[in-house]
């Protein structure tokens, strides 16, 4: 069964805010980073996903699939990065 709390938007700004009760952030395991999506006449909020969540398993299939070579040939060091860069 669907939990269901009424609440009301409070002002922060120039913006409208929502607060969400504890319950909810437990239920759902919610954190700092969320994502927030539109349909029809409700907004949809769940966990946010890390920066570059996936990744590892992304690169591990193209491995898989010889897929994971460079696209621009690797021709070593340039003139800049031997007279100017400091290792």
């Amino acid at each position: 069964m669907a939990t269901l709390i009424k609440t009301r938007l409070i002002k922060i700004g120039n913006s409208r805010g929502l607060r969400i009760p504890a319950v909810l952030l437990e239920q759902l395991q919610l954190t700092d980073l969320v994502e927030i999506e539109v349909g029809d006449d409700h907004l949809i909020i769940r966990r946010g996903k890390p920066p570059r969540a996936g990744w590892a398993e992304a690169f591990q299939h193209m491995a898989a699939q010889v897929d994971d070579r460079l696209l621009l040939p690797d021709t070593g060091l340039n003139q800049w990065e031997e007279t100017e860069w400091e290792w």
